[in-house]
Order: structure tokens, then C-alpha cells, then sequence
């Protein structure tokens, strides 16, 4: 009796933890990640504007 609701306890313990990672995993793939422009790339469309 002991021994089975230590089994269920442990297995609901994993299944928890199995749960969180799962939910972390997906906010990661769900943020929408963005990149800030190369300076390099700032300062040659910089130089290729027309002067006015």
C-alpha cells in the first residue's frame, strides 16, 4: 500500500515537472524574437540616401 502511493506520488511529481519544461519550451518558441540592425548596414544605407 506504502510503496503504491509513493509510485503515484513520484510519477505525478514527474509528470509535473515534465509539464513545466513543456510549458517553458513553448513561451520560448512562441516570443517573437527580433534583431537589431547591423551598424555597417546603418551606415552604407546612410551613404546611398540622396543629398538633398
Amino acid at each position: 500500500m506504502t510503496f503504491t502511493i509513493i509510485m503515484i506520488l513520484c510519477i505525478a511529481i514527474v509528470l509535473g515537472i515534465a509539464g513545466a519544461f513543456w510549458a517553458a519550451i513553448s513561451k520560448g518558441y512562441d516570443y517573437k524574437h527580433t534583431i537589431d540592425p547591423h551598424p555597417e548596414d546603418l551606415a552604407e544605407s546612410d551613404n546611398k540616401k540622396p543629398d538633398r
